[in-house]
C-alpha cells in the first residue's frame, strides 16, 4: 500500500511574488487607439475626399463642355432664312481632352426640330428656361451609359430669321469619374501615410514617457526589503496620484511592522521582571515548609499574576489600538457616547470597588472624526490609570473647550511630580517595577490614539486634582 503523498513544504523560494497579472501595454493600446481613429478617420475622409473630387470634377469637365458648346453655337449663322451650323474643330478637340467618353450634339429649332446632330429629350425645366445643365442616358436609351448635358441658347433677329437655336452637347461620365477616384485615392495614400507617421510617433511618445516609470520599478527592485522609506523620484504629474498612494501605504505599512516590533520589544521588556519575580516566589514556595509563610507567598504570587493578566491586556490593548487607527475607517464619534459607554461597562467596578465615578457631559455634541474603538481602549486606559494611581473621587466627561473637543478624566490627587511627569506616557515608564505593575503603558496607548487622530494627549495637574485628557479636533455634527 502507498503512502499518501504528503504536501510540499514552503521555503523562502515560496515566498517569491508570483506573476502580475496585466493587461495591453500602453504602446499597444496608442497603436490601437490610433488605428481605430485612422479606420474611423478614413472611412470619413474617403468620403469626403471622394465628394470634393466629384464636385471639382463635374466643375472641371463641365467648364469644357460649356465652351465646347459655346463654340458650335458661335458657328451657327443664318443662310437664306435658315440656320446653318459649321462644326469647329476646337469644340470637339475640348471634348477630346477627355479621350474615353462618347460625346453627341444637337441643335434645336425655334420649332423644337432637330437641325442637325443627335435626338437627345431635353427636360422640362431645361426647356423652359432656355439651356443649363442635366443629367441624362446617353442616347435617350434607358439603361445605356450616364452622360452629363449642357443646352446653350443662341437667339437671332433677323429680316429673314428670327428665333432661338438651342445648342446641346453631351458626354457621358468615364473621365469624371475616374477623376473624383484618383482625388480620393491620393486623400487616402496621405492619410495612411500620416496613419503610419502618427503610430510610430506615438509608440516613441509612450517609450519616452514610460522610462520614469521603468526607472522606478527598477530603484523598487534594488531596495532592501526593509527600506519603507517615501519614494522622492521625479515622475510625471498623471502618476504622481499613484506615488502618493504608494508612499502612503509604505507609511501605513511601516507603522504596522513598527507596531509589531514594539509589541515583541514591550514583551521583552515589561514582562522580564514579572517572570522572574514569579519564578523566585514559586521556588520559594516550593521550597517553604511553614504553613503561615507558605501562605503569605501564594498570595504574593496571585498578586502578581493578576498585575501580570493586567499587563499584557495593556500591551494587546495598545497593539489592538495602533492596528486599528491605521486600518480602521474614520467616522463621526460623539465623545459623550464614548465616555457614557466606559461608564456603563462597570469596569471601575473591578479595579477599585467601592471608588466613586462620576459621569459630567453636556447636552451639546462633542463631534470627532476617528475609530469608536480606539477611543473607548484610550478612555478606559486613562480611567483605569486614574483609578490605580489617583486618589479621592473620580470624574470622566467630555466638552468642547476652545475649538477642540476634550474627553477627560480627573482624580482628587496631586498627581505626580514634575520629573515623573515629564517622562510618564513613554512606552517602557514604570512605577513600582518590583511589583509588575505597569503606571506608563496606559497613557502610552492614549497618547497613541490621540496622535493618530491629529489630537494629542495633555496631562494637567492642579488645584481640583490632576487631569488626563484627549483633545482631538472637532468635527461637526453628521446626522
Amino acid at each position: 500500500m502507498t503512502e499518501p503523498a504528503l504536501p510540499e513544504t514552503t521555503g523562502p523560494e515560496s515566498a517569491e511574488p508570483g506573476p502580475v497579472a496585466t493587461t495591453l501595454s500602453l504602446k499597444s493600446r496608442v497603436v490601437r487607439g490610433v488605428l481605430s481613429l485612422l479606420f474611423v478617420g478614413g472611412i470619413v475622409m474617403a468620403l469626403v475626399a471622394f465628394g470634393y473630387g466629384r464636385a471639382a470634377a463635374r466643375a472641371s469637365y463641365d467648364r469644357l463642355l460649356l465652351g465646347a458648346a459655346n463654340e458650335i453655337a458661335g458657328s451657327v449663322t443664318v443662310s437664306d432664312g435658315a440656320p446653318v451650323a459649321d462644326l469647329p474643330v476646337a469644340a470637339f478637340q475640348l471634348l477630346a481632352l477627355a479621350p474615353d467618353d462618347r460625346i453627341t450634339y444637337s441643335l434645336r429649332g425655334p420649332d423644337g426640330r432637330v437641325i442637325t446632330g443627335f435626338e437627345t429629350p431635353l427636360p422640362e425645366p431645361v426647356r423652359k428656361a432656355g439651356g443649363g445643365f442635366f443629367d441624362a442616358e446617353f442616347g435617350g436609351l434607358a439603361g445605356s451609359e450616364r452622360a452629363r448635358f449642357v443646352t446653350v441658347p443662341r437667339r437671332f433677329a433677323e429680316r429673314d430669321f428670327s428665333g432661338t437655336i438651342l445648342v446641346t452637347v453631351g458626354q457621358t461620365l468615364r473621365a469624371r469619374n475616374a477623376m473624383a477616384l484618383g482625388l480620393t485615392r491620393d486623400a487616402l495614400i496621405v492619410l495612411g501615410l500620416a496613419g503610419v507617421l502618427l503610430i510610430v510617433l506615438g509608440a516613441l511618445v509612450v517609450e519616452r514617457t514610460m522610462r520614469p516609470l521603468e526607472g522606478l520599478a527598477r530603484d523598487l527592485a534594488a531596495r532592501d526589503p526593509h527600506d519603507l522609506t517615501p519614494i522622492d523620484t521625479a515622475v510625471p504629474a498623471e502618476v504622481a496620484g499613484m506615488i502618493g498612494a504608494m508612499n502612503g501605504f509604505m507609511r501605513r505599512l511601516e507603522r504596522q511592522i513598527a507596531s509589531m516590533r514594539n509589541l515583541i520589544s514591550d514583551t521583552a521588556h515589561q514582562l522580564r521582571t514579572p517572570v522572574a519575580a514569579l519564578r523566585v516566589q514559586a521556588e520559594l514556595a516550593a521550597e517553604e515548609t511553614d504553613p503561615e509563610a507558605l501562605r503569605a507567598t501564594v498570595a504574593r504570587i496571585a498578586r502578581r499574576s493578576r498585575s501580570l493578566g493586567d499587563l499584557l491586556d495593556q500591551m494587546l490593548s495598545r497593539a489592538l489600538v495602533i492596528h486599528r487607527t491605521d486600518s480602521a475607517r474614520r467616522v463621526a464619534v460623539d465623545l459623550r457616547d464614548v465616555a457614557l459607554a466606559v461608564i456603563e461597562a462597570q469596569d471601575h467596578a473591578l479595579i477599585a470597588p467601592g471608588r466613586e465615578v462620576a459621569l459630567e457631559i453636556g447636552e451639546s455634541p462633542v463631534m470627532v472624526l476617528a475609530d469608536d474603538l480606539s477611543l473607548t481602549e484610550a478612555a478606559k486606559n486613562l480611567l483605569a490609570n486614574a483609578l490605580r494611581h489617583g486618589a479621592g473621587a473620580v470624574r470622566m466627561g467630555a466638552a468642547i473647550e476652545a475649538g477642540a473637543a476634550v474627553l477627560w478624566v480627573r482624580d482628587a490627587g496631586p498627581g505626580p511630580d514634575a520629573a515623573t511627569l515629564a517622562r510618564i506616557g513613554a512606552r517602557f515608564e514604570r512605577n513600582a517595577a518590583s511589583r509588575g505593575r505597569s503606571a506608563g503603558l496606559g497613557l502610552s496607548i492614549a497618547r497613541a490614539v490621540a496622535e493618530a487622530f491629529g489630537g494629542r494627549l495633555a496631562l494637567e495637574p492642579g488645584a481640583g486634582g490632576f487631569r488626563a485628557a484627549l483633545i482631538l479636533p472637532a468635527a461637526e455634527e453628521v446626522p
